[in-house]
């Protein structure tokens, strides 16, 4: 029967594949290669699931076409009336308040 491995040392295993899939996304999204970059987003998303984490806070990517989201690159970010708009080149739009800021 085999050991089973502790959750806290799962989930550690599995924060450090996904920082190293984000990575490899991103640096695949500049040198072109937007098929590299959807498959490691998959890939991530998928440990994620598997070892019950959440992707990283700073890591933004399209929900529909599963591409890191890289300002100047392949989307564009505008701010309107207190939110934060960020257009992807498929044509998906994401809108988040940006209340904190505007009260500094």
């Amino acid at each position: 029967m085999a050991k089973r491995i502790p959750r806290k040392d799962v989930r550690k295993i599995g924060d450090e594949r996904v920082s190293i899939l984000t990575r490899l996304a991103c640096e695949a999204v500049r040198d072109g290669r937007d098929d590299r970059a959807r498959r490691y987003v998959e890939l991530a998303r998928a440990i994620c699931g598997k070892a019950q984490t959440e992707m990283p806070r700073d890591f933004r990517y399209c929900k529909k076409c599963l591409l890191p989201m890289m300002p100047g690159i392949n989307c564009r970010v505008r701010l309107t009336g207190g939110k934060i708009t960020s257009g992807c080149a498929c044509g998906e739009v994401r809108r988040m308040p940006y209340l904190k800021e505007q009260r500094k």
